[in-house]
């Protein structure tokens, strides 16, 4: 009577176990989907962010170039930037002839 007892006991935990197995694998789908969706999201914000960060750019040189001596420092940094990549473009172009 003592083993038929043990083993109802040990069959319940089992059929517990089970259970709570199937409830974790339900979760862990929903939590996967979910970091799914978040990590999407992630890069749609951050390609968000480097469209407006050009888009800043632009329009502090614009200003810059037609505006006050704050911003005139700003542009002409970016001028300058942007004149330094353009001789690295011509001399990668000398060197390659």
């Amino acid at each position: 009577m003592a083993v038929k007892g043990v083993i109802t006991e040990l069959n319940e935990r089992l059929e517990r176990l089970v259970e709570e197995h199937r409830k974790m694998v339900t979760l862990c789908g929903k939590l996967t989907a979910e970091r799914d969706g978040l990590k999407e999201e992630k890069r749609a914000l951050e390609q968000r962010v480097r469209d407006l960060d050009r888009e800043l750019s632009k329009q502090q040189l614009s200003e810059g170039l037609a505006g006050g001596k704050a911003d005139k420092e700003k542009a002409r940094a970016r001028v300058n930037q942007l004149m330094r990549e353009v001789d690295k473009c011509i001399a990668l172009l000398n060197k390659a002839e």
